[in-house]
């Protein structure tokens, strides 16, 4: 009852003049701020995402036992190549993930991507975004501007909201790894890592901005423009000794080959790079398979079976083999075949909705022609779970709110592997919850608690 009230009275503050005023502040906002996918404003709807305190608490403890069966997956990875060949590793990541990083974590900072139907506690995790997980410090910067809209004036009066930073926590990790790799305390020269030409490059702005406030010498490197010279990472005349990493590893490779000074300073420890080479192993789809597939079953303890089972929605490498589905065994083509409506195709390391083609949207020929395509190239097929969907309002041309039902994904931010801390939500009113993928919008997440209460 607690997050209907709450809403509901959210809503019903929401008047058309309140309403306008809210829009106009907002825009406002994300205008000063740089809140920006591209050219498409982060954030189109009036109302942040609102959960309990309990549901963000059974969020952090389930996502607890399953990191950890992730973990166990990733140190049997490391250990057996025949174990190892489950994720579908290419030739050169083989390669890379060679490199010992200097430090222990495969990913101190990562996330997790789910739906999470709160009111029956249906939690199911679709995606481990193990590699470069976005939009930490767009979520704190939108999470400061909710608090300062309009509306915000009069329902914080009745309730009292919790904000869910992570920002801080991808410093922390950052300067972990460092400290790890470098063995001493002194301070990192942090470049942040990607091309310019990326939707998402505001979001780096606002991570040079605060690497700064903390004293930290930072700037934004395209891979471009880098050299290694005499042993050294150099952006022109600054020398790079921290990597914070957001270009993805396959479009370095795929564009500026194996010979770049990126990874031959990497491969001689002339720097860190968080996250490093081996973040590949668990941020590939098929890593959900692994945990899924029952021929893992022994890998994992009772508690983590348990955990998998609720909260991993079946998932398999797309290849000719007899399978376990739902207390059966059966061919696995032939049942994608049969019962696409139940399933979606993943391409096993892509992102913003690419590679993705959902069973019970396709045409059964196209379909078909999908799961060849499957076979071919590393996919994984994962069963169709629950989207939930809140009324969110906006302001319509006429200057009048608007209630319109939109899905939402839930995506705990993850350090070392280990904890959640900070939680990133999207909408959307199509299937394909990604803002990459165009449309949507991003809200930031408050643990919201009435006044009244004790």
């Amino acid at each position: 009852m607690l997050l209907h009230d709450a809403i509901h009275t959210y809503h019903d503050l929401l008047t058309d003049e309140l309403a306008g005023e809210t829009q106009a502040r907002l825009d406002e906002q994300l205008r000063l701020r740089g809140l920006f996918f591209g050219e498409r404003p982060l954030c189109t709807v009036l109302r942040p995402r609102f959960i309990t305190a309990e549901q963000y608490r059974f969020l952090q403890e389930r996502s607890r036992i399953v990191l950890r069966a992730f973990g166990k997956a990733y140190q049997a990875a490391l250990q057996d190549k025949a174990f190892r060949a489950q994720f579908g590793l290419l030739d050169w990541e083989e390669e890379l993930i060679r490199q010992d990083p200097g430090f222990r974590d495969p990913s101190p900072t990562s996330r997790l991507d789910s739906f999470f139907v709160t009111e029956q506690e249906e939690l199911r995790f679709t995606e481990y975004n193990a590699e470069t997980p976005a939009a930490p410090a767009y979520n704190e910067s939108l999470t400061e501007l909710f608090c300062g809209l309009p509306v915000m004036r009069e329902f914080l009066r009745r309730y009292e909201l919790r904000p869910l930073p992570a920002r801080h926590g991808v410093l922390h990790a950052l300067l972990d790894a460092f400290q790890q790799w470098g063995g001493r305390s002194e301070r990192p020269r942090i470049a942040i890592l990607d091309w310019r030409e990326v939707p998402t490059y505001s979001e780096f702005v606002l991570f040079e901005e605060y690497f700064k406030s903390q004293g930290l010498e930072c700037i934004i490197a395209d891979p471009r423009d880098l050299e290694y010279r005499d042993g050294r990472l150099m952006a022109g005349d600054f020398h790079i000794t921290l990597i914070y990493k957001r270009v993805l590893i396959s479009e370095l490779i795929d564009r500026e080959g194996l010979d770049h000074a990126v990874v031959r300073a990497v491969r001689d420890g002339a720097v860190c790079m968080v996250n490093p080479f081996r973040c590949k192993i668990l941020h590939k789809k098929a890593s959900l398979a692994v945990l899924s597939d029952e021929r893992n079953a022994g890998l994992f303890t009772g508690d983590e079976l348990k955990a998998i089972h609720d909260h991993i929605p079946w998932t398999r490498r797309v290849e000719e083999r007899r399978t376990e589905f739902h207390g059966q065994s059966l061919d696995l083509i032939p049942l994608l075949y049969e019962r696409r409506e139940q399933f979606v195709l993943k391409a096993n390391d892509e992102y913003g909705g690419k590679g993705i083609v959902l069973g019970w949207e396709a045409e059964p020929g196209d379909w078909e022609r999908a799961v060849q395509a499957a076979l071919a190239e590393p996919h994984v097929a994962q069963e169709r779970v629950t989207l939930p969907s809140e009324p969110y309002p906006g302001l319509t041309n006429e200057g009048t709110v608007q209630f319109i039902d939109r899905m939402l994904d839930t995506d705990p931010f993850v350090f070392y592997g280990d904890y959640v801390d900070g939680c990133l939500t999207r909408l959307s009113t199509a299937t394909l919850l990604n803002v990459t993928a165009g449309g949507g919008s991003t809200v930031p997440t408050f643990i919201v608690r009435s006044r009244q209460e004790g």
